[in-house]
């Protein structure tokens, strides 16, 4: 145990190989959890519907790593540790272990036979009301200046590619965000000094229960509760549901930090990728800040509006995979423009 707190205490110092094998530790670790559950609670029988109801719960995870959202907020926040010089393994893992804590808990109670859980996802109760205001506010304001600390970002890299087409020389700090956007934001951005800070906000997000995935894994949860599946079965499923969430966004953060540091460690030739990337990624957090405070003022000011209203009802679940889509496409047309400039 002395070993381990050593261990973590120095986990900044430690290769980036060693803290990413750590952090998919950590995602088997769930994974082997969920299957002791299932097994653990299968062995009276009922086997068919457990395994089909734990299937299920798993790719609504995976299902819910891909929302916009999600992908928003681990890919601004890799972007921003990368640009202080950080190596941020365990982006995705924080945000989504936060994440799916919440729905762990709710399944839980639900589990327990806790009647307050049905309450907070009634829609129109006070409960479902005030935790939706918390999840949309939080994540409106966090992407609203991970957004515009990218975008500051982002401005400078494309004035940094443009000077070098000119023949300037370009540093490093070029692609740092600075200046006055930068400096306004630095104080409330200055509590999320690691990745394991994300981890709150992952929580955070969570507490809106406003996706379809999470009321329907749930809802899902109480049907089998009350269809006799044994509790060691239940708890399967919000784990499964947690691994495989927390699988896809690990991936997804390091494959990020990859890109980025791929933009950050030779500047000069690979500045229109890095102003592209880091563009992308800042126009997402600002267009899910504006659809999720725009929903967050429709409810909490009880507007009848047709804007705010329109945007309270936007389902950013699917659109996320064409983030995904995107960013891969910006990659693989920047490793193949750079294997035809290395062939020349």
């Amino acid at each position: 145990m002395t070993n381990i707190a050593t261990l973590y205490r120095d986990r900044d110092s430690l290769p980036l190989r060693t803290r990413a094998l750590f952090t998919f530790g950590a995602v088997a670790a769930l994974h082997a959890a969920a299957v002791v559950l299932l097994l653990a609670g299968t062995t009276g029988g009922g086997q068919p519907l457990t395994w089909g109801l734990f299937l299920t719960a798993y790719l609504a995870g995976v299902k819910h790593s891909y929302d916009w959202d999600h992908l928003a907020a681990i890919d601004n926040s890799t972007r921003k540790f990368v640009a202080q010089r950080q190596d941020p393994v365990s982006v995705g893992f924080a945000f989504s272990l936060g994440h799916s804590s919440v729905v762990t808990l709710a399944g839980v109670l639900v589990i327990a036979g806790a009647s307050l859980v049905g309450g907070l996802m009634q829609d129109g109760s006070a409960g479902n009301l005030v935790l939706g205001l918390i999840g949309s506010g939080v994540s409106g304001l966090f992407l609203l200046a991970m957004g515009l600390f990218n975008g500051s970002a982002f401005v400078r890299s494309a004035g940094a590619y443009r000077r070098a087409r000119n023949g300037a020389a370009v540093e490093p700090r070029d692609l740092e965000p600075q200046g006055a956007v930068a400096s306004l934001l630095a104080r409330p951005l200055s509590r999320v000094r690691r990745p394991r800070n994300i981890y709150v906000i992952g929580f955070l997000f969570g507490l809106g229960f406003d996706t379809a995935t999470t009321i329907g894994l749930l809802m899902m949860t109480t049907a089998a509760s009350l269809a006799g599946v044994p509790p060691f079965a239940l708890l399967a499923l919000p784990v499964a549901f947690a691994a495989a969430m927390t699988l896809c966004d690990s991936v997804n953060g390091m494959a990020m930090l990859r890109m980025y540091r791929s933009a950050l460690d030779d500047p000069r030739r690979k500045l229109g990728f890095n102003a592209v990337v880091t563009g992308i990624s800042a126009v997402s957090a600002l267009f899910i800040a504006v659809i999720t405070l725009g929903g967050f003022l429709h409810a909490a000011l009880a507007l009848d509006d047709p804007v705010t209203g329109w945007l309270g009802s936007i389902d950013l679940g699917d659109a996320g995979l064409l983030l995904v889509a995107l960013l891969l496409a910006v990659w693989a047309g920047a490793v193949l423009k750079g294997k035809a400039f290395r062939t020349k």
